[in-house]
């Protein structure tokens, strides 16, 4: 999930009283706490899938889970599925009740056949970036064309809008080289076996700039829905309150990571493996940029509520190139009940 994009103050006042409650109960837990404590064992528990391995990008769930924000309503376990799995294989089968995970991807496994629907938003923004050399003369999506591009593969967020950006601004496949380089986008750059890379706001884009290398990371600007909390549809239906409380969970959580770097930094060690030296040095840039992305067009509110105008345009746009069949309903494919 997500370049040199300013990493403006925030006002911090409202909530450090919750995040000083944070810190105290970061210090007490002990090793990797991934359940919070059910005593009663009375109330319902529920799944979050947040793929991949521990990342400071899922900082927010981490606080939740160890301030108990959930334990009133449900009891929350946070699972990482790891690289090796489907990104909906979980939730598909039943092992996981939520999954985080972009809307276009959303989009593209409800046109599918799979059932899935986001509830509510994460990243309020869409984080993928062009990435070029500072020196370089490419400084549009135009520009582009006769150019080099590198990216992880063709799948996900990065391949969906290098093909949207491409369209919109006229160009083809056939206009370009796109060259699959799997996670090698600095060492790719920096060697020019690429003239640009299609990467992050929040961690590819400050790898280079953390590496001494200067770019220049444009914002392709692409009408997709960024990263989103989903369920599956039976589930949202059958347990509507639980799905409210998730979801107010995790923006409390994002707030509270918004508000204090530092407490969220000692929380997240108890749930990131060798959380230190350079994992935390890095950690320590990449989560102010990630909770930039957490805030809506007004610059102040976390987690903003989905809005069904973007994702009409977004399912036109991924229509355009593909990635999705002519005539999807993107109306099922998230519900504006719990993020308003």
């Amino acid at each position: 999930m997500s370049n040199t994009t300013p990493l403006t103050s925030t006002p911090r006042v409202r909530r450090l009283s919750i995040l000083g409650t944070l810190l105290a109960l970061a210090v007490l837990l002990t090793g990797c706490q991934t359940t919070a404590p059910n005593p009663g064992g009375d109330i319902p528990s529920t799944v979050v899938g947040l793929t991949f391995i521990p990342n400071i990008q899922f900082a927010p769930f981490y606080i939740a889970d160890s301030a108990g924000f959930y334990t009133d309503e449900v009891a929350i376990s946070l699972r990482h599925h790891g690289a090796q799995e489907g990104l909906f294989t979980a939730l598909e089968i039943g092992d996981e009740q939520f999954v985080v995970a972009g809307g276009d991807e959303i989009l593209q496994a409800r046109a599918q056949g799979i059932d899935i629907v986001a509830v509510a938003s994460y990243y309020g923004q869409y984080p993928a970036r062009i990435i070029v050399p500072e020196s370089s003369s490419i400084t549009s999506v135009a520009d582009l064309k006769g150019q080099r591009i590198g990216l992880p593969g063709k799948y996900g967020e990065n391949w969906f809008a290098l093909l949207i950006a491409l369209k919109e601004a006229g160009l083809t496949e056939d206009d370009v080289t796109i060259m699959e380089i799997g996670y090698t986008l600095q060492a790719a750059l920096t060697t020019d076996k690429v003239d640009a890379v299609i990467g992050f706001a929040n961690s590819d884009a400050l790898a280079f700039a953390k590496a001494g290398f200067a770019i220049r990371a444009i914002d392709p600007k692409v009408p997709l829905v960024s990263i989103c909390l989903g369920a599956t549809s039976v589930y949202v239906e059958s347990h509507p309150e639980i799905v409210q409380a998730v979801v107010d969970a995790m923006k409390r959580g994002m707030q509270a990571a918004l508000d204090d770097v530092e407490a969220t930094l000692t929380i997240a060690a108890n749930y990131i493996p060798d959380f230190r030296d350079e994992t935390l040095a890095t950690a320590r840039i990449v989560l102010p940029a990630t909770t930039m992305l957490f805030l809506g067009e007004d610059g102040t509110t976390v987690s903003p509520p989905l809005r069904p105008a973007d994702w009409t345009a977004m399912a036109r746009a991924m229509e355009s190139v593909g990635l999705i069949s002519a005539g999807t309903d993107e109306s099922t494919a998230f519900t504006t009940t719990f993020s308003g």
